[in-house]
């Protein structure tokens, strides 16, 4: 198969479960609050399956274009006609419950994450790795600053820019400044030590990187059951923190550097296919709990910026102006939609 086409339909795959899971847990919730659910579908577009069991409100509903699903509770559109009388109706329903509802999806995202972590370490396949100290190259980015100046797989970096290098984020402190500024690094290979290299770090996003990556080992093996259950809770959380540590970071560079697009996801996506089922699973794991966490930002549009609202309720005793907030969130989608084409516009055009 054309890598191409592979890297489309295993990212379209793999993304549009993740989210049917997330969509699921939004689904679930209403139903358990008793809450009127229209529509259930996965896709847009035309419809090409749709199916309505027997007694049940909802339509169960495959489209043309199998990306992303969504779940259509009743009285969510503040454009809809409010029965206050009908009890199945979203705003009819207690703040508990369309609290739990809205959590839902990023929590059906969350739990994903951490079945996916137990089954990999009950199993001894899980492929998360740590690096090597002290720091040793692991792979040379093509046509890099580091590639340029003769850096190879097994190099030592033990000094850069007069200072001492234990392990990679030594490395990468000391290099982050010097974007585009000459920057010398004392480096061993074999056990001997070369002459200084002269390297350029290039620039991304103001930050400076010469383009090696790591030397990496085994991180967890020979997990019990026990072991694997307290692993499934303690690294979506580590993920969690890692990645809002990540956002916090570019919003401080006031750059967009690092948020990956379809095309970035669909490349890591298919590389972590081809490298086996256990590499393909964590990739899986850790883009589900990228969907949690993203999903509770408290950003209008997302599960987060509603669960403010309701948070306001909470405290206010009164409900949020309808009309308001739906101006809030339809501003969410334009911002978020206008991101997204950057980021793809980046990774496609470079």
């Amino acid at each position: 198969m054309d890598s191409v086409l592979f890297k489309v339909l295993i990212t379209v795959a793999a993304l549009s479960v993740l989210i049917i899971i997330h969509e699921g847990g939004h689904y679930l919730a209403a139903r358990a609050f008793g809450m009127r659910v229209l529509r259930y579908s996965i896709g847009f577009g035309p419809t090409l399956f749709r199916y309505q069991p027997k007694g049940s409100p909802t339509v169960f509903q495959v489209a043309v274009i199998p990306f992303l699903a969504y779940v259509q509770i009743a009285g969510m559109n503040p454009n809809e006609e409010v029965d206050p009388d009908d009890p199945e109706l979203y705003p009819n329903k207690s703040l508990f419950a369309r609290v739990t509802t809205i959590a839902a999806g990023p929590v059906a995202n969350y739990l994903t994450a951490s079945a996916i972590v137990f089954a990999l370490g009950i199993t001894n396949t899980l492929p998360p790795m740590q690096p090597v100290e002290p720091m040793q190259v692991g792979h040379v980015v093509p046509d890099s600053p580091a590639a340029q100046a003769g850096l190879q797989e097994g190099d030592v970096i033990i000094m850069a820019n007069g200072e001492e290098i234990q392990n990679v984020s030594e490395l990468i402190d000391a290099t982050a400044p010097r974007a585009g500024e000459p920057t010398v690094y004392v480096v061993e290979r074999e056990g001997r030590a070369l002459a200084p290299i002269t390297i350029t770090p290039a620039d991304r996003g103001g930050r400076g990187q010469i383009g090696v990556g790591a030397k990496m080992i085994r991180l967890y093996e020979n997990l019990d059951a026990w072991d694997s259950a307290k692993l499934s809770i303690v690294l979506p959380y580590q993920m969690t923190m890692a990645q809002l540590n990540g956002l916090a970071d570019m919003v401080k560079r006031r750059s967009t550097e690092g948020i990956g697009g379809p095309v970035m996801m669909g490349k890591m996506v298919a590389d972590a296919a081809q490298a086996g089922l256990p590499a393909f699973l964590w990739i899986l794991m850790f883009i589900s709990v990228a969907l949690g966490m993203f999903n509770l930002l408290p950003f209008p549009a997302l599960d987060g910026g509603r669960l403010i609202f309701l948070g306001y309720e909470a405290v206010t005793r009164r409900r949020a102006n309808e009309r308001f907030e739906m101006a809030v969130h339809a501003f969410g989608i334009v911002f978020l939609l206008g991101v997204m084409i950057l980021v793809t516009y980046r990774d496609i055009f470079g």
